[in-house]
């Protein structure tokens, strides 16, 4: 294989004075010894400007009958997500929108928008990829004009200038010679002062670009490409949402603002209703002759035959306040049509009626962009401000029928007053029969789960409750279900500390409740049942953590069955009404993910792969990926299973002393994780397989206590001592290394974002020893400044009258940091505050730590960088860190 020496610029770093692990400077006759490459695989190809990866298929819905499968979707490099309907019976499939399609409800002026913004989008990327590759290129010493694309702007700047200084001297010439003016009169002045000033600018010619110099025309040409900076609102958006009807083999999407209707054999949609309003298509009535929308105020049917429209639900009233309108949040309607659930929320106001402010503060962040800096504010809420919870209300009223006169508003079924609280609430569920509603909340200060049933007419009752603490991830999941036949209500429960569904009795008056699975894994995502309610379908992680894929389970016994094919992960899954047919986007590190269809039957040879549907990826992927990892796992001293996947070389072998890097995250992320089979992360996969192939290290991606998706004790290991079970299965998984994985152990690096960010440089100053260098990328060095709906539930508890989370900052322990650190952040970083490392900077500083601290700053970039930096920029200062502080892989 072809050998390549490093690249100058880490050659320059290598040679501008090393640092030690004590701090003090390297001495020039030992210096670290230089990596030689072995692979020609290049950050430029591998983090190119445009993403080998496109964005799979979403909100994916079976029809009535379950014959049809409509999802969101574009191929690779199209903008948007287009509507497209499967045939699962014929194997065909249409697509149902498209700029194209869309002609006849949208502007042709718009559709040319869209289209010269989509080649503004090619050309920009292409440019920056040709940027990437030049500056590579003039790095290993060869002749690159690196002035050639400004070159290029400038001269077409000047041209567009020239041209805007026609128009203007013709515009102002035919002005003059409308009203009649002479040279001399033209030159009189005019009356007044201001009258003589404004004559005098309103002649003045726009500026000649030849007389411009060219720091000018480059103050022009800045000024131009932000004006045509590219939103998102410049390209194609295609499709937002869509509803299957009831029984018939039709829907309505929209698009737009506008409502279209398509049947099933139609070449194309017919446009349904355009109201100049966004309107939310809710549900087919039962008969399919009518559709229920929504806006923010009031829920209206429209009649499919003539488009006529009716409301049926005015603006809903707070009723301890009528002038504070509620807006209503979600509608949702019984099968049967005969009810709907309105959940609102009411504004938040003063006293004296006006909107009040935003609950929270608003914090500065700034931008040194222009000559001078300037500051935008930033919503922030931390875990010492007061809240502002909107009140909310749900309501059960009947749907009228056509025709009929409004009702009076009902009384609502169910409020909670807002205020200085955390609260959260689940959508409301109606039963197929119509006959019960039910829904879930949470209250985090009083660790109390409640669900609540409740007939129409009735307020509901609390039918669930649960006051101990609560797995800080239930609360994301926790939407209840009916079963088809109306005996039980799913819920979903932590009560063996795995995420699981439970089914609560409605028979009788015995709430009672059972377990519908049992065992060690996560599956807290329900999909539906078959119509005779015998079997459920669920997504779980029972026989691999770092793969969900589908399950059939008999709910007489709770006998699980694997449906998709392993080890893939499956996302945004979906079952048909019948039962005979799942879809999910199902991929792995082998098989890019993609949408795919997948029978709701066991075949008798076991898990089918699936039909592939979509086809979302660049083929060129093939081209640089290069290797696949390997699963690895070890034991950590409290006997926990902790995974991990590790890239080895070329030519590894157990007994060889290589240098090593570790990529962590090590908090909770909802229902996520790293070592998941369908990743790859930028730094954790595809950067540790960069380095892996082209300098022979040792890359490990490791999944330690804190994180998500293994059980709540792993999950809430972090609670009130954030970042320390991490360090201790980290310690653990150095030793590890050392034994298994061929590595030196003097010679492991550790990196980490955002919370691995906060984990990386709490591990170096608290193990100063363990790790030769860290990379920390913006990481939340003080928790007190983090967000509150995130800090109060896993990091500690909290107290709405002081910072009291600042006990787990870290810049008391910065003090104790004895290797290389490498701080990462963005400077207009909304997330993690750019503050947060500048404050631990300056405590590092102010311990003197000047020799082993370095700055990496993105001035544009926000949370994951994005601005000047980009991806491959960025890995390029990791490749020359890690080279110049780990060194060749062997020695």
């Amino acid at each position: 294989m072809k050998h390549w020496i490093l690249s100058t610029l880490a050659l320059a770093t290598l040679a501008s004075g090393l640092a030690l692990g004590d701090g003090t400077a390297a001495h020039a006759a030992a210096p670290t010894p230089v990596a030689v490459a072995t692979s020609s695989l290049t950050l430029e190809q591998l983090f190119r400007a445009e993403s080998y990866r496109g964005e799979a298929a979403k909100e994916a819905r079976f029809s009535s009958d379950g014959r049809y499968l409509a999802y969101l979707w574009n191929p690779f490099g199209e903008p948007g997500a287009d509507l497209y309907v499967h045939d699962t019976q014929t194997g065909k499939t249409v697509r149902v929108s498209s700029p194209t399609l869309m002609a006849s409800v949208e502007t042709p002026e718009n559709l040319d928008r869209f289209a010269l913004k989509l080649q503004q989008k090619r050309d920009e990327l292409a440019e920056r990829q040709a940027k990437e590759e030049a500056q590579a290129a003039y790095l290993r010493g060869e002749t690159v004009d690196l002035d050639q694309w400004e070159r290029k702007a400038l001269e077409a700047l000047k041209v567009e200038l020239a041209q805007r200084k026609a128009r203007d001297d013709a515009r102002k010439a035919a002005e003059k010679a409308a009203w009649g003016e002479t040279p001399a009169a033209a030159s009189a002045p005019a009356s007044g002062a201001s009258g003589a000033a404004a004559s005098a600018e309103a002649r003045k010619p726009a500026k000649d670009p030849k007389d411009m110099e060219l720091w000018e025309l480059r103050d022009e040409l800045k000024k131009k490409q932000a004006k045509d900076k590219l939103k998102p609102e410049d390209l194609y958006p295609g499709v937002s949402q869509f509803v299957w009807a009831s029984k018939a083999d039709e829907l309505v999407f929209s698009y737009r603002g506008q409502l279209l209707r398509w049947k099933a054999g139609s070449d194309r949609a017919q446009l349904l209703l355009a109201t100049g309003r966004a309107l939310k298509p809710v549900a087919y009535t039962p008969d399919d002759r009518a559709l229920i929308v929504q806006d923010e105020t009031r829920v209206l049917r429209v009649q499919l035959a003539n488009a006529g429209v009716e409301v049926i639900n005015r603006e809903l009233f707070n009723p301890d306040d009528e002038d504070r309108k509620f807006k209503i949040a979600q509608t949702t309607l019984s099968e049967n049509g005969r009810w709907m659930a309105l959940v609102a929320e009411a504004p938040l106001t003063t006293a004296d009626g006006k909107p009040a402010p935003k609950p929270g503060r608003q914090v500065e962040i700034m931008s040194y962009s222009e000559r001078f800096a300037t500051a935008k504010k930033v919503d922030r809420e931390v875990s010492d401000d007061k809240r502002g919870l909107p009140a909310m209300a749900i309501y059960i009223r009947p749907v009228p029928a056509a025709g009929e006169v409004p009702a009076r508003q009902p009384e609502p079924v169910f409020t909670h007053p807002g205020g200085d609280v955390w609260f959260e609430i689940s959508p409301v569920v109606w039963s197929r029969d119509g006959a019960n509603y039910a829904f879930a909340t949470f209250e985090r200060e009083k660790s109390l789960y409640r669900v609540y049933l409740g007939q129409p007419g009735n307020k509901p009752v609390v039918a669930l409750e649960r006051r101990a603490p609560i797995h800080h991830e239930l609360v994301n999941v926790m939407t209840p279900q009916f079963t088809p036949d109306g005996r039980d209500l799913v819920v979903l429960l932590a009560d063996k500390g795995w995420r699981q569904p439970y089914a609560l009795s409605l028979q009788g008056t015995d709430r009672t409740v059972r377990p519908l699975v049992s065992g060690d894994f996560e599956a807290y995502q329900v999909l539906g049942f078959t119509p005779d309610a015998k079997t459920m379908f669920v997504v779980a992680n029972k026989d691999d953590y770092a793969a969900m894929n589908l399950w059939r389970v008999d709910l007489k016994d709770g006998r699980m069955t694997a449906l998709g094919q392993a080890p893939q992960y499956h996302r945004n899954a979906t079952v048909a009404r019948n039962g005979e047919w799942l879809a999910a986007v199902a991929g792995d590190w082998a098989h890019l993910p993609e949408l795919k269809l997948i029978k709701g039957q066991p075949a008798a040879a076991g898990a089918e792969p699936g039909r592939v549907l979509t086809s979302s990826h660049d083929p060129a992927w093939a081209q640089v990926n290069v290797m696949q990892p390997e699963r690895v796992s070890f034991k950590n001293r409290q006997g926990d299973s902790i995974p991990a996947y590790v890239f080895k070389p070329q030519g590894w072998q157990r007994s060889d002393q290589r240098a090593g890097i570790v990529y962590v995250y090590g908090g909770p992320l909802n229902d996520r994780h790293l070592v998941e089979t369908d990743s790859f992360q930028n730094t954790g996969y595809l950067f540790a397989m960069y380095m892996a192939a082209k300098y022979g290290y040792v890359t490990v991606t490791v999944d330690p206590r804190g994180h998500s998706n293994y059980g709540e004790r792993f999950a809430d290991a972090n609670w009130q001592q954030p970042g320390q079970p991490q360090a201790e299965d980290l310690e653990d998984l150095v030793a590890y290394m050392k034994t298994n994985l061929g590595v030196d152990g003097t010679r492991v690096g550790l990196n980490g974002w955002s919370f691995g960010g906060f984990q990386t440089q709490y591990t170096m100053y608290t193990k100063p020893d363990l790790f030769a260098a860290g990379i920390a990328g913006a990481g939340p060095t003080e928790w007190e400044n983090y967000n509150s709906w995130y800090s109060g539930r896993t990091i500690g508890k909290v107290d709405r009258t002081k910072p009291v989370l600042r006990k787990y900052s870290l810049l008391p322990l910065a003090r104790q940091l004895k290797r290389p650190l490498l701080l990462v952040h963005g400077m207009q970083d909304p997330n993690v505050l750019y503050q947060d490392t500048v404050n631990v900077y300056r405590a590092l500083l102010e311990s003197g730590k000047e020799g082993l601290v370095e700055l990496f700053l993105d001035p544009d970039g926000v949370h994951a960088l994005g601005g000047a930096v980009k991806p491959v920029g960025q890995h390029r200062k990791y490749e020359a860190f890690w080279l110049q502080h780990l060194g060749a892989a062997q020695r």
